[in-house]
């Protein structure tokens, strides 16, 4: 198939927004699916995992492939919920386009402003899709406001709701100015295409008119022709509109009810139209890669999976063409690597195909040292593509097996789900002995460590869930630290000054080297590095690693014969550690934005009991007769939120949260963790 026919999407929004529902209806309407399947009943194709089926919700993105109006469309399915995030940013990262999907009632909510700055910094042009249009409290209008204002594009409406709430039952088309309508009734239907409803044809008309100056902006022929007084052709309006959509100049806006089966059809229209083809966009990291089949072979590693067969990678091909039995590089590590197995994915089923060219999203089997982010190539083209960050945990919790005859497959497992989701982390805590895991948040090391139990068939005990924290220093320090040891033979020296400087919230840590005139040989600065990035691993406070702050290198002294790497390091890590008793060492801890939805009688006990959680409320406002409270609140308070949350609200109220930043703690705080 010609890659300009082919579209790699990704279906994104906040928790219960309905993405799996709508992928559900799309599988159902381009021929993949016989039964609808649903969410709520644990028949979704897409969410095919035990877990996601007894939860009702997407935790693994899935992968699948269908067809419409000659076109392939290759669809990624991701989670909503924030402690999945990882897998809409790898899913982001390999996609040409995406489709957001927003709740009529809620509008624009918490995760989808997170997945939007995501699509936004791999540049995904995107369609957006108000769903749950028959839901009662469903405003159309005020979601397209609030796209506007808080997540700062422009809406182009292509679409108006005909009715609402109980008595939606269509939209109008603004490019064909047409009605589109759907029986009642839960049984899929196809549309009818009739005239636009008498009370919609002014309202229609205006949302046209703007729909047109919006669209024609993007080319200045047309804008030319337009104020000439000519009409653009329906064919002109999709071709800006495709082109304003690609350039992210604004986002098409349209709606539907996915669970009632209306609006699909549109959308996958939409989908086919507007959404770029994968040698329109460029390659992240990469612009002068284009999706050709004759090039050399490039592609990307997003994400592994592990079943009773071994390991299945996912990669996206770039460019170039792969088969069956090719060896190829893995660029990231300079190991070989050759495909045994291609094959096509729909959901948990597997179509073996004998090659997949650019454009393609594909799983392979046979690769035994890749890993999420690695790039693959072939062999006499290497490049590096840009990699996949994951996000730094924020909760720890302790693992061990309940009996001994455990121990090394509960190690086994952790570290095959490590590798299946890059946001864990797996790590020793030797003073303790404990082995530690840490992720994103509750529900993410639940969802692990279950299927530590039902895979592995491995069961654990686990120590009370623990903040991720970190150390910093709040002022510049410079340390002069001479190593020296003479024994016999050979001896040990190295000399070093070290300058230590704060940096801004979530900079890292950064090491520079400003030595001149050869104070310290070149070759004994990587040793440097290397003392330094072992030193802060462990901060002076509490034992927590360090963030946020630079280290210059800034003078040195050696010896001919004693001096070494080695010294080199032993010196760097001692400096480094009393620079960091003088820098002014401080404690961070991870806040979270949190969203609570409460009934309006409930507002002053919810926000009452987040002042007593250390939190600071930023805004309240209304969403139809609930109230939102948007308020930053450390982690390390808010365990066990939930049931305190019902409980005072007599089950009425819901909250979501993410992680924001890190903050300096509180004087007493402090003194709890350091004793």
């Amino acid at each position: 198939m010609e890659n300009s026919n082919l579209r790699n999407i990704g279906i994104i929004a906040h928790v219960d927004a309905g993405k799996t529902t709508t992928t559900e209806r799309i599988l159902y309407y381009t021929g993949e699916n016989y039964r609808v399947g649903e969410v709520h009943d644990g028949s979704a194709t897409m969410d095919f995992d035990p877990q996601e089926q007894a939860r009702g919700i997407t935790i693994n993105s899935a992968a699948t492939t269908v067809f419409w109006q000659d076109h392939q469309i290759n669809l990624i399915d991701t989670p909503g919920h924030i402690d999945f995030n990882i897998e809409v940013n790898r899913s982001l990262r390999v996609l040409d386009g995406a489709v957001v999907v927003f709740d009529a009632v809620a509008g624009v909510e918490p995760q989808t402003e997170t997945n939007w700055r995501l699509a936004d910094k791999y540049l995904v042009p995107r369609l957006a899709f108000v769903n749950k249009m028959d839901r009662t409290g469903a405003d159309f209008y005020r979601v397209v406001d609030m796209i506007t204002k808080r997540l700062g594009v422009t809406p182009l409406v292509l679409q108006l709701p005909i009715g609402a709430e109980s008595g939606f039952s269509g939209v109008v088309d603004l490019i064909e100015m047409v009605a589109l309508t759907w029986p009642a009734g839960d049984t899929p239907s196809k549309v009818i295409v009739g005239e636009i409803p008498a009370e919609l044809v002014e309202s229609a008309n205006a949302y046209r008119a703007r729909l047109i100056e919006t669209v024609v902006e993007q080319d200045d022929a047309l804008m030319g022709a337009w104020l000439d007084g000519k009409m653009p052709s329906v064919e002109q309006l999709r071709a800006g509109i495709r082109r304003g959509t690609i350039s992210a100049a604004f986002v098409p806006v349209l709606l539907g009810a996915a669970f009632k089966n209306k609006g699909v059809e549109p959308l996958l229209d939409a989908v086919v139209a507007y959404l770029p083809s994968p040698h329109e966009v460029p390659v992240a990291g990469e612009a002068d890669i284009e999706a050709d089949p004759k090039q050399p072979f490039a592609a990307l590693a997003f994400k592994v999976v592990h079943d009773d067969h071994g390991a299945l990678t996912f990669v996206r091909v770039y460019r170039g063409r792969l088969e069956v039995g090719d060896s190829i590089l893995n660029a990231t590590s300079g190991k070989r690597e050759r495909v045994s197995r291609l094959y096509e994915m729909h959901a948990d089923r597997k179509q073996e195909r004998q090659e997949a060219s650019a454009g393609a999203i594909v799983a392979l089997a046979g690769l035994k040292s890749t890993v999420t982010g690695d790039t693959l190539t072939a062999q006499d083209h290497p490049l590096l593509l840009e990699r996949i960050d994951a996000p730094e945990p924020v909760i720890d919790v302790s693992v061990e097996p309940k009996t001994q005859a455990d121990q090394q497959n509960m190690m086994k497992g952790l570290q095959t789900l490590v590798q299946e989701d890059p946001s864990l982390r797996l790590s020793q805590d030797h003073d303790a002995g404990q082995t530690i895991l840490s992720g994103m948040g509750e529900l993410q090391l639940e969802v692990t460590l279950e299927k530590l139990r039902s895979r592995f068939r491995v069961d654990v005990r686990i120590g009370q869930p623990q903040v991720a924290m970190r150390e910093t220093v709040s002022r510049v320090a410079e340390v002069k630290y001479l190593h020296k040891k003479q024994s016999g033979g050979a001896g040990q020296y190295a000399e070093v000054v070290l300058k230590v400087e704060p940096q801004e919230s979530g900079a890292g840590f950064e090491f520079v080297s400003a030595i001149v005139g050869g104070a310290v040989p070149r070759e004994y600065i990587p040793g440097v590095q290397a003392g330094i990035a072992n030193a802060i691993k462990q901060g002076v406070l509490a034992g927590y690693p360090v963030v946020d702050l630079r280290v210059t290198l800034v003078d040195g002294n050696y010896h001919e014969k004693d001096s070494s790497p080695l010294a080199f390091e032993l010196a760097a890590a001692a400096a480094m550690r009393q620079a960091l008793r003088e820098a002014g060492p401080q404690l961070l801890e991870p806040i979270m934005a949190v969203e609570v939805i409460t009934p309006a009688d409930h507002v002053g006990d919810c926000v009452g009991d987040i002042n007593r959680r250390r939190g600071l409320v930023r805004h309240q406002s209304m969403r139809g007769n609930a109230a939102v409270i948007d308020a930053h609140v450390p982690l390390k308070t808010m365990f066990g939120y939930i049931g305190h949350l019902r409980a005072m609200t007599s089950g009425r109220a819901s909250f979501t949260m993410q992680f924001d930043h890190y903050a300096v703690v509180p004087a007493q705080v402090l003194a709890e963790v350091t004793g």
